[in-house]
């Protein structure tokens, strides 16, 4: 089941970075050596009561503003609001109730969304609950006081938007079709491809701005096997400051990712492997889904015999964090290679879904330790057993005596060695370690 989507959202300067770096905790500032997990990320992962979801983080919103970079923060905000399943409408008790606040009201009751009014920077509820009232006004249901930086009030909210999500049970009937997530920048022919794989003209392509602006669920059937493919084009805008919205396109990805089983992440042949590319990937891996590089318009690079070598080890350079991922060179246009686009889905699905034996697997954890000992940092580690917990992606739980001396090199050689024998391309795998104290 996908994570509920929470969207701050909130004229200029009310606090919202704040109460999202409050709401994220350390994890914001966890910087890994993969994109798509920066310090200045939009997008977090936050838990409560044993419920999870992800919180969005949004320019301020002003809704009448002509100055530029105010109109593309606004639509910033548009693309989190559409996605959201709860709203957290910030306002600054200091400030007061202002023209703005009133605006962006009216824009959040058009949405249709639960929509919570926080009152932010209540540092004292004593003395500030009379000012915190006027809130009422908005007419858009009861404030909720709270202080960011003190840490006050926010139990309170999270109860109020968890009371929003689905009781656990209570989802629709669990869909065991693969989900398929094309992600990518725009324009890289993303549509193209799921209209090729349909045979039919199903998802708008075109150039105009706004086509495709939520991720739409296509059913694709192949070789009586029924799959369903995810779009998340982003927004085809013109000028140059709204071409800074695909940055932003990435609070759609998220989503798309969270839903899919397999992420097939599109590339353009004739522009070759970007930074926005390595970021969106970065989602996907930092999800655990399985991966498939989709090189295309393919048909129109000039090519010799190296050059399909060429392509494949610039892009393992930029995305190094995915050894595991798949690539496959294909064109919309012709249909060049859709149908191996399939045949390789279907391996990363088996892949994905793979259970190894825990009597298999300390097989090869005992031969991997006697061909290569662990480092000794004064007291030896020792590995005892191994086992698969979960799947999707494959999780392993490795048991040892002193989990302060498993160097993260020695846990990827033995990913490498359950590599070697399961093969497990397209899909990453996780790693725990635990203790267990010696018999």
């Amino acid at each position: 089941m996908s994570k509920p989507i929470v969207a701050i959202v909130g004229r200029p300067n009310v606090g919202k970075s704040t109460l999202f770096n409050m709401l994220a905790g350390e994890k914001i500032s966890i910087v890994k050596d993969y994109p798509g997990v920066t310090r200045d990320r939009i997008y977090a992962d936050v838990e409560w009561l044993n419920r999870s979801f992800t919180i969005v983080d949004t320019g301020g919103i002003e809704p009448e503003s002509k100055d530029m970079m105010l109109s593309f923060m606004r639509a910033q905000a548009e693309i989190a609001i559409e996605t959201a399943d709860v709203i957290l409408f910030l306002t600054d008790v200091r400030q007061g109730l202002v023209d703005s606040d009133s605006k962006v009201a009216d824009m959040l009751r058009k949405s249709g969304k639960p929509v919570l009014l926080v009152v932010n920077k209540v540092d004292n509820f004593e003395r500030m609950m009379p000012d915190v009232y006027e809130f009422y006004n908005l007419g858009i249901g009861e404030p909720y006081p709270i202080s960011s930086a003190n840490k006050l009030g926010l139990g309170d909210l999270l109860d109020e938007v968890i009371r929003f999500f689905p009781e656990a049970g209570e989802e629709a009937e669990e869909d065991e079709r693969p989900r398929i997530a094309v992600v990518g920048k725009p324009n890289v022919g993303k549509s193209s491809i799921i209209n090729r794989l349909l045979g039919e003209d199903r998802v708008i392509v075109s150039d105009v701005a706004g086509t495709t602006r939520d991720a739409i669920d296509t059913a694709v059937t192949y070789q009586d096997k029924e799959y369903v493919f995810i779009d998340t084009a982003g927004l085809r805008r013109k000028s140059k400051v709204k071409e800074e919205l695909e940055r932003f396109s990435i609070i759609r990805t998220v989503m798309a990712v969270e839903r899919a089983d397999i992420v097939v992440l599109v590339i353009d042949a004739t522009e070759g492997v970007t930074e926005q590319d390595a970021k969106i990937a970065g989602i996907a891996h930092e999800r655990g889904k399985g991966m498939i590089v989709a090189v295309n318009k393919w048909d129109a690079i000039e090519k010799d015999d190296k050059t399909i070598y060429e392509h494949t080890r610039r892009m393992k350079e930029v995305l190094s964090f995915l050894p595991y991922a798949e690539y496959i060179f294909i064109s919309a246009k012709t249909g060049q290679r859709l149908n191996k686009l399939f045949e390789l889905i279907e391996v990363v699905i088996q892949n994905h879904s793979l259970r190894v034996a825990t009597g298999i697997l300390n097989e090869i954890l005992t031969e991997a330790v006697a061909m290569q000992q662990p480092p000794d940092k004064g007291r030896r580690l020792k590995l005892f057993y191994m086992t698969q917990v979960s799947v999707k992606p494959p999780t392993f739980v490795i048991f040892v005596n002193d989990k302060e001396l498993m160097h993260f090199s020695y846990t990827r050689y033995i990913e490498n060695k359950i590599r070697e024998a399961f093969g497990f391309s397209g899909t990453p795998l996780r790693f725990f370690i635990r203790e267990r104290k010696e018999k």
